[in-house]
């Protein structure tokens, strides 16, 4: 076999490949034996009918058509291995000649990683938000602990904002009645936003045994995104009483003997929280003043490939769990079907950039990932997707997609190189230092990440689902 590689552009080359007819001998065989397998021929038991005879009553044509389809993939790949290309997605093949006992001729167009040029990024400098817990945070964090520890009791008096309520509910389309919209012994907190728009001004001022109707557009269920007319009962009035601010609570809510300690934790964990957000915010600021350096060609197919992905994913894994089209996804972000389309190709353009980069950085720095790393990414990808560890780990394994999870915490500590060698200031001016966050973060270096690469086989599974 012989082969050439011409480059079409950046990201895509042309692979001609000529093939000795001698070399399509496995192939051949391996198509007369198949043939064998289909047909019959009488005077000729099944599998045994000789080549001559298949030739004379199928056509030679149906014989070399089969070998040929059988051996594209071998001598393709193995013109891909000799030119040491990286290919990305499917070849669009073509075949120029193909001489009976004398050659195989075939063209294989393909797009390839491009060759990418990594400059100086220790240069690089970002601004954070500062780390700044104020009295009025741990004041949240507080009430929000004892909201959580609030008890009710029945009033006889109208309903009024923070109450809970027990109601009975009915929704109309059209003056039909709902299979699945009879609701009963519904419990409600007035200004929770929970259910439905419009339900927290039909029912204060009812008392228990009141009823109001109003119109809302419905959530969920069989008429999700329909005008409704809604029927509220109100059965009960509770009034929410919270618990002291004091030693006693702080021992209710808390491991803690007394309210100061447990502010003090509270502070702690919302520090905490906003290194970890500024950790995540450092890496994003200093991906994109990273991608701002590369220069890097984007496969077109590629790029199609993944903005259908990634609309894919939204339409009907995403949308179909909170019932919404995507036209009605579109009206509550207020946005455009241009806008929309615009945004998810910028988002695939982003992630499919990062991906190069990263993986050219992950080789340059000769990046390794241990089983620790794996292990601990594969943990908080289980987390992420609602799965057991063991649940994940196995769909992962038996979808071969282990090389996927590897490759996610590689480009992660390949983020987690050029975030050391960048400076990294806070809004107040402080050089921070993100050593003891990046093992937190590193795993997950972009949202933009490219939707089928970054897709295992149990979130693929779900989508198919949706």
């Amino acid at each position: 076999m012989k082969s050439a590689v011409e480059t079409l552009n950046p990201t895509r080359v042309r692979l001609s490949i000529e093939v000795p007819f001698e070399e399509l001998k496995d192939s051949l065989d391996a198509a007369y034996k198949k043939i064998n397998q289909q047909v019959t021929v009488k005077g000729f038991r099944k599998g045994k009918i000789p080549a001559r005879v298949i030739d004379q009553r199928f056509g030679r044509g149906a014989v070399l058509e089969e070998a040929v389809n059988d051996a594209l993939p071998k001598f393709y790949t193995e013109a891909v291995n000799e030119a040491e290309i990286d290919v990305l997605g499917q070849p669009e093949v073509d075949i120029t000649e193909l001489k009976d006992g004398e050659t195989l001729n075939f063209t294989a167009e393909v797009d390839v990683r491009p060759s990418i040029e990594i400059p100086d990024y220790s240069g690089i400098e970002v601004e954070v938000d500062a780390v700044e817990v104020s009295d009025e945070d741990v004041d949240k964090a507080v009430t929000e602990l004892r909201e959580r520890f609030a008890s009710t009791s029945p009033v006889e008096r109208a309903a009024e904002d923070g109450d809970v309520i027990t109601i009975d509910l009915e929704a109309k389309v059209d003056g039909e009645v709902l299979e699945d919209g009879v609701a009963s012994g519904v419990s409600y907190t007035i200004g929770s936003g929970e259910l439905l728009d419009g339900i927290d001004d039909a029912v204060k001022g009812l008392e228990a045994g009141g009823e109001a109707t109003f119109t809302s557009e419905l959530k969920g269920g069989s008429a999700a995104g329909k005008e409704a007319e809604v029927t509220v009962k109100v059965t009960q009035v509770a009034a929410r009483e919270l618990p002291e601010l004091d030693d006693e609570f702080a021992q209710l809510a808390s491991e803690f003997d007394t309210l100061e300690e447990l502010r003090a934790d509270s502070r702690k964990r919302l520090e905490n929280m906003k290194q970890y957000d500024q950790a995540t915010q450092a890496q994003e600021r200093v991906l994109e003043k990273l991608l701002e350096l590369v220069e890097v060609p984007v496969p077109e197919k590629l790029l199609e490939d993944e903005v259908n992905t990634r609309k894919h994913n939204l339409e009907h894994h995403q949308l179909g769990q909170m019932g919404l089209d995507l036209e009605k996804y579109l009206e509550i972000q207020g946005k455009t079907a241009e806008e929309f389309d615009t945004e998810t190709k910028d988002a695939a353009v982003k992630g499919i950039k990062t991906q190069f980069v990263l993986d050219e950085l992950v080789k340059r720095e000769k990046l390794n990932v241990n089983q620790e790393e794996l292990t601990e990414h594969l943990m908080r990808r289980a987390a992420s997707s609602g799965m057991s560890p063991d649940q994940f780990a196995q769909a992962v394994v038996e979808g071969g997609q282990v090389p996927l999870l590897v490759g996610e915490v590689a480009r992660g500590k390949a983020l987690a190189v050029v975030v050391e060698a960048a400076t990294v200031k806070d809004t107040n001016g402080e050089v921070i230092d993100l050593d003891d966050d990046e093992d937190e973060t590193a795993a997950a270096p972009a949202e933009d990440a490219p939707a089928a690469s970054e897709e295992t086989p149990a979130e693929a599974e779900e989508k198919t689902e949706g």
